[in-house]
């Protein structure tokens, strides 16, 4: 063979290694994701990815205003009023040295719904000074006609809500319903006017819904809008929670673990308004009125680019895109920009035929039936035993604000304490000991009375919701992990709209321990004890590939269907 053929034959083989390149090239652009080409080209957490965050956790702190029915209608000590000692107000000297002779004595104090008959020496009067015991006569006891309170902090003053303790409790009830009525509403807001759309309307609404009520001339008025509030404006979290998520890249999706974060310290903000200014409705304005300025939000934030690119708003897309190119110091080029740009084919029709047989797969698949009827019981476990604490901790002892900005404050190592058990120990062992060690918490708790060992006493109730934060961490990713993809969204929902439940009853835990002390504290043992007993008896999914099939959901747990996956 001659050289020129050689150096020919040559030239023809490296021709058609660079056309195979290009080629190769050229398909690995038309499989590349758009997930992976904003990850590459404008980069997974740059200084644009920061500076929108770091604005997102201001609406997120001020979304536990949700929860102010906590402090605003939380119960004031009070005991009947005396007029025949010269009582005519409602702020009467709490304890004079007279009381002992017209209100009897229970195991917590002064009675709150009774008081000695008066005696039948009508010619005798007593004052507030001076009140003898010949005025009552103290083998008979009678109900109160009007109360005595010790302040007028909250809505149990204003509205004379004395001895009324399932009426007080109903507001944080209502609220809870109000949620999960604004769930729906805020996912239809979000997906069809936008992520940022959705955050500015429920936090403005929040805000504004908020100083109507500081106005509420009666229980009733103060009832109806905070269910209103609730519905229109208790979604400020999970919509920001959701435009975070969107913004960043897949390494950095645990920026959902800072946000619970911020919102815990919300809740401590919330505690040291209110103790540091006392009467409720005060205490609201100064809250509330920061909220309809973030209407400057619509401005501020950019959209979920995500989002525009699936509603075909290229035009809008783009100039975010450029500008977060610009701000992380990237470059875009115009063949990753046109790919961007250019509409997917999704195969509609077989997702909609492939969604519409949730409940008869669910009922088909022993394994999945039962994932369905334990997942439900951890999100009604957890939140039941959290909001449960956080709304019994006002009881505590006499400060009440302070013990629950502690209770809220412990949440904030725990979620951090939780996100690190999840990738270092696993998901099942995690939510299991969570659960168990809160119930184990909350048991000790009902064999300490009040007064006995004040710290000790505390101690234990903050590890009980420390452990239980933990829980409410994991039963997010846990319960994600178990489904397949094709039902993942409905049945993640679905445990989630039934774990309000446990919300909706919680506030009403506090009136159970008026017929005795330990009644709330056995109750969250008891649920706790249910969750970490049912979470010992789903499979393990840490390393595992997320499930796109029944079949592979199904496999989950089982030694030969381990299919490794990069570490989440």
């Amino acid at each position: 063979m001659s050289k020129e053929q050689n150096n020919s034959e040559c030239g023809n083989n490296s021709e058609e290694r660079e056309n195979v390149k290009e080629k190769s090239n050229s398909e690995a652009d038309n499989t590349m994701s758009r997930d992976d080409l904003l990850k590459t080209e404008l980069g997974e957490f740059g200084w644009f990815q920061l500076r929108t965050v770091l604005l997102l956790t201001i609406p997120i702190m001020f979304s536990a205003i949700r929860n102010d029915y906590i402090l605003s209608a939380a119960s004031i000590s009070h005991r009947c009023r005396i007029p025949e000692c010269g009582e005519n107000s409602k702020l009467d000297i709490y304890k004079p040295d007279w009381i002992l002779n017209a209100i009897p004595t229970t195991k917590a104090g002064l009675s709150s719904c009774d008081r000695f008959a008066p005696s039948n020496l009508n010619d005798m009067n007593g004052s507030l000074a001076y009140c003898p015991a010949s005025l009552f006569d103290q083998t008979e006891k009678v109900g109160c006609k009007d109360f005595v309170y010790a302040n007028n902090y909250t809505v149990v003053y204003d509205f004379n809500l004395g001895c009324q303790e399932w009426l007080r409790a109903s507001a944080g009830t209502v609220g809870n319903i109000g949620l999960i009525l604004g769930l729906p509403l805020t996912g239809y807001i979000s997906d069809r006017f936008g992520r940022k759309v959705a955050l500015v309307f429920n936090i403005v609404s929040l805000g504004l819904v908020g100083v109507i009520r500081a106005f509420s001339v009666n229980y009733a008025m103060y009832m109806i809008l905070q269910l209103t509030q609730t519905v229109f404006g208790s979604s400020v979290y999970t919509t920001a929670l959701v435009l975070a998520t969107e913004l960043v890249g897949p390494k950095y999706r645990f920026i959902g673990v800072c946000l619970m974060s911020m919102y815990s310290l919300g809740q401590v903000m919330l505690g040291g308004v209110y103790w540091l200014i006392g009467y409720w409705r005060y205490a609201t304005l100064v809250l509330c009125i920061p909220c309809l300025f973030m209407i400057v939000y619509y401005w501020l934030i950019p959209e979920s680019v995500r989002w525009l690119l699936v509603k075909k708003k290229y035009a809008e897309a783009r100039k975010i895109i450029e500008n977060t190119a610009r701000v992380n110091k990237k470059i875009i080029s115009d063949k990753s920009m046109q790919k961007l740009l250019t509409p997917l084919e999704t195969p509609v029709p077989e997702l909609r035929e492939r969604k519409s047989g949730v409940l008869r797969t669910v009922l088909h698949s022993p394994v999945l039936l039962r994932r369905v009827c334990t997942t439900p019981i951890w999100w009604v476990s957890g939140t039941f035993v959290y909001y449960g604490l956080s709304i019994n901790s006002t009881g505590l002892s006499d400060s009440m604000y302070f013990n629950y900005m502690l209770t809220c404050a412990v949440e904030i190592p725990g979620s951090y304490a939780g996100s690190y058990l999840l990738h270092k120990v696993g998901r099942k062992p995690t939510l299991s000991s969570a659960f168990l060690f809160s119930a184990l918490c909350n048991i000790l708790f009902v064999f300490m009375p009040k007064g006995s060992v004040p710290a000790l006493r505390l101690s234990v109730y903050l590890l009980g919701k420390v452990a239980v934060t933990v829980a409410m961490t994991s039963v997010y990713l846990y319960t994600a992990e178990l489904y397949p993809t094709q039902y993942r969204h409905s049945l993640l929902a679905f445990s989630s709209m039934v774990g309000r439940l446990g919300a909706i009853v919680a506030p009403l835990t506090p009136v159970f321990n008026q017929y005795w002390h330990g009644t709330s504290s056995v109750m969250f043992g008891a649920m706790g004890l249910l969750a970490g007993a049912l979470a010992l008896t789903q499979p393990e999914t840490l390393g595992t590939k997320l499930p796109d099939t029944l079949a592979e959901a199904e496999q989950l747990g089982r030694t030969e269907a381990k299919l490794k996956d990069e570490p989440r």
